[in-house]
């Protein structure tokens, strides 16, 4: 519970400006009685002093009051914002708040954050990566602006604009039996020690693509990030399956690795841009929103790569 009031805000503030009961009376059109009787009441709630009165000499600020007055004057501008709805509409249409699932960001973040940055001069742009379920709570709560994601695990509360559709790739080392294969089935790799990643939806999202062929794979290894798989993979520790896939054939120890598109059809999985339908959209976000999806076009039709 608040135990002051915006007025005795202005008051304290108000008589701090003054430097005198008199002075601030007049500003704030009230009687110095009232406006003492307010000033006691403040010390009395805060249990600190704020200024030091005595007949016939200028009034004088204590230490503490002299960091609540700085403090007062803050909360109080903000106030005022908050009672001009404009100021705080320009405000939330000058800002896009950008959320990338982590496994994209590394393909896609910086290219955007460029391309927003030259279409939309002087809008504060944003980013932060995150997973899928971190994505979706803060796109609902209205934190995040749009997302670059992977069309998974979001309900009928989001929009989604298709961006693309990528293959998964197997990872092998190169020495492994089916390194020299140009293309595989998960059906091929379904009785090899897979290594997958640890983040829930996406290990659910692989695990399910082997279960509708009626395959059941063994999880050898959960990891949190590509490098680890690679090299894992590299060394013969099992097949490791992502979307992404980095333009080497180098693990980071330099170990080689083998990446090797997977063709099943039901196992390619859509980019999509989502925001959650609650959300209200802004002129700025529905430009970003626009800018992105032309890029993504504009990389296709020249026959770039999703990832």
């Amino acid at each position: 519970m608040l135990h002051l009031t915006l007025r005795q805000l202005e008051y304290v503030v108000t008589v701090a400006r003054a430097g005198s009961l008199s002075g601030a009376a007049t500003t704030l059109n009230v009687s110095q009685p009232s406006l003492s009787v307010a000033l006691g009441q403040v010390e009395d709630t805060l249990g600190e002093k704020l200024f030091i009165r005595s007949k016939g000499a200028p009034l004088r600020m204590t230490m503490f009051a002299n960091l609540f007055v700085a403090e007062a004057e803050t909360l109080l501008a903000m106030a005022r914002r908050l009672e001009d709805p404009a100021t705080i509409q320009r405000a939330v249409n000058g800002t896009v708040v950008l959320g990338c699932f982590e496994d994209l960001a590394a393909y896609h973040l910086a290219p955007i954050l460029r391309l927003l940055r030259k279409t939309l001069p002087g809008v504060e742009i944003i980013w932060k990566i995150a997973d899928f379920e971190t994505l979706a709570r803060e796109m609902r709560e209205g934190r995040i602006s749009l997302s670059l994601t992977y069309d998974l695990g979001l309900d009928s509360g989001f929009n989604r604009i298709a961006l693309s559709a990528v293959a998964p790739h197997a990872f092998v080392a190169a020495d492994h039996p089916l390194a020299d294969r140009p293309t595989l089935a998960l059906k091929e790799i379904a009785t090899e020690p897979l290594i997958l990643f640890e983040e829930m939806l996406s290990n659910r999202h692989t695990l399910q693509l082997f279960r509708n062929q009626g395959l059941s794979p063994t999880v050898a290894h959960r990891v949190r990030s590509l490098e680890i798989m690679r090299s894992l993979a590299a060394y013969r520790e099992g097949v490791g399956i992502s979307y992404g896939c980095p333009p080497t054939d180098r693990s980071y120890d330099g170990a080689k690795v083998r990446a090797i598109p997977i063709t099943d059809r039901s196992a390619r999985e859509s980019i999509i841009l989502a925001r959650a339908v609650a959300a209200p959209t802004s002129s700025v976000v529905k430009a970003a929103t626009a800018a992105i999806a032309a890029m993504f076009t504009d990389r296709q039709a020249s026959g770039g790569s999703a990832l």
